[in-house]
C-alpha cells in the first residue's frame, strides 16, 4: 500500500537526472538502449548526474547518503523536496506524488512537512537569532506570541538560551549552525533534510554539533535524510547509510552492514580505515550454540560471562579480558550463541573467524 510504513515516508523510484538540452531524447535512449554514462556524454552532451536510484526512509530513521564531491549526493536530495525534477522516477511523501503535485501542494509540502538544513544558513543579517529562528511560522501566519513561545523552545533545544537578541555576525560559525537546525525544528516538520550541515565546521564543533542533533533526533524523532562526504559522520549519525558513486548508489545498508561487508572494491577501500569496535556486534560473529556445543560437547557455563546479541566488540573485549572462558550470548534470557577469543579477534580485524575471509 502507498505510504504505508513498510515502503516509507519517502520513497524514492527510479530517479533519474539527465543535465544538457538533449535529456530527453538522452533518456529515451538509455531506456531504449541502455546507454552508458560515457555514450550518453558522447551522442547526446549531456551529463547524467545521478542514475536510477531507489530508495526508502522509514519514519524517525537518519538516512545518510555519503559520496565524495560529484558524486550526485546533493542533486539526489533535492529531489525529495522538487528542487529539482527528475529527468525519470518518481518521490512520493507519505504515498503522495511529489513530482505530480501543483504549486500550491507543492508549497505547503515545503512549508509544513519538509525542513531543509544547508551547509551555508544563509541567515537574514537584519533579523534576530529569535526572528530568524520563527522565520517560516511568520510566513504561515502565526500570531507573534506564539512564534515567540515557539522559537524559544527551539533556541532552547539547540543550547542557544541567551542569545536570542543576538544577529548572525555576533555568532560563531557553530552558532549559526544550530540557529539553522532551530529554525528548521520550529516548523515541526515531518523531514528533515540536511545536505553537510556540519562539514565547513572545526573537527570538535562538527562533533559536538552532531552529538546535539542526535539527542534531538531521538527526542523527536524526525525522518531524516542526511547528506555527507565523511564516512566517520555517516557512521555516527546515520540507521542507514546509502554510498553514491558517479551518481550511483553503490550500496545501502547498516553501518555494521556497510563496515562488514562492502559490496565492491570502492566500499571497501572507503571503509578499510574504519574501526570494528563500535560497529560489529556479538550477533555477527557468534557461533549457534548448538553448533558450539556438538563440535566442543557438554558445557558448564555458570561461569561464562554473557552478553546481549547487540553488544559491540568494544564490550566483548572488556568481558573477555580476565577469563578464560568463552563468552555466552543470550536474549530474553536464553543462550543462542557462543563468541570464542579467536572469533571475538577476528571479528576485530573485520575478518571471518571460520573462513579466514573478509567478512
Amino acid at each position: 500500500m502507498a505510504g504505508s510504513e513498510r515502503e516509507g515516508v519517502i520513497r524514492c523510484e527510479g530517479i533519474w537526472k539527465i543535465f544538457g538540452e538533449k535529456s530527453r531524447q538522452a533518456m529515451e535512449a538509455v531506456q531504449r538502449e541502455g546507454l552508458s554514462k560515457r555514450e550518453i556524454r558522447e551522442r547526446f552532451d549531456c551529463v547524467v548526474g545521478v542514475q536510477d536510484a531507489s530508495f526508502s526512509v522509514s519514519r524517525g530513521e537518519i538516512f545518510c547518503i555519503m559520496g565524495l564531491s560529484g558524486s550526485g549526493k546533493s542533486t539526489l536530495i533535492r529531489h525529495i523536496n522538487r528542487l529539482i525534477e527528475p529527468t525519470s522516477g518518481a518521490v512520493y511523501i507519505e504515498g503522495e506524488n511529489v513530482n505530480a503535485m501543483n504549486p500550491q501542494a507543492l508549497r505547503h509540502l515545503r512549508a509544513e512537512k519538509i525542513g531543509m538544513v544547508f551547509q551555508s544558513m544563509a541567515l537574514m543579517p537584519h533579523r534576530t537569532v529569535r526572528d530568524n529562528v520563527a522565520f517560516s511560522l511568520e510566513v504561515r501566519g502565526v500570531a507573534e506570541a506564539e512564534r515567540a513561545k515557539v522559537a524559544a523552545r527551539a533556541i532552547e533545544m539547540v543550547d542557544l538560551t541567551g542569545w536570542d537578541a543576538k544577529y548572525p555576525d555576533e555568532l560563531s560559525g557553530g552558532m549559526q549552525q544550530r540557529v539553522g537546525l532551530a529554525r528548521a525544528l520550529a516548523a515541526d516538520p515531518t523531514i528533515l533534510l540536511m545536505d553537510e550541515p556540519f562539514s565547513a565546521l572545526d573537527p570538535l564543533i562538527r562533533r559536538q554539533l552532531q552529538g546535539t542533533f542526535m539527542e534531538l533526533s531521538a527526542e523527536l524523532h524526525k525522518t531524516t535524510v542526511f547528506i555527507t562526504h565523511d564516512l566517520d559522520e555517516a557512521i555516527r549519525i546515520g540507521d542507514r547509510i546509502a554510498i553514491m558513486k558517479d551518481g550511483v548508489l553503490v550500496q545501502i545498508g547498516t553501518p555494521e552492514e556497510i563496515v562488514t561487508e562492502p559490496a565492491d572494491d570502492y566500499v571497501a577501500e572507503f571503509v578499510a580505515g574504519i574501526s570494528k569496535l563500535d560497529l560489529v556486534t556479538a550477533a555477527r560473529i557468534m557461533q549457534p550454540l548448538a553448533q558450539y556445543l556438538k563440535a566442543n560437547g557438554p558445557q558448564e557455563t555458570g561461569a561464562w560471562p554473557v552478553s546481549k546479541p547487540s553488544d559491540k566488540l568494544n564490550e566483548l573485549v572488556d568481558l573477555a579480558v580476565g577469563t578464560d572462558h568463552p563468552i555466552l550470548v543470550a536474549a530474553d534470557g536464553q543462550p543462542i550463541g557462543v563468541v570464542t577469543k579467536r572469533a571475538l579477534l577476528r571479528g576485530i580485524q573485520g575478518r571471518d573467524e571460520t573462513e579466514g575471509r573478509a567478512a
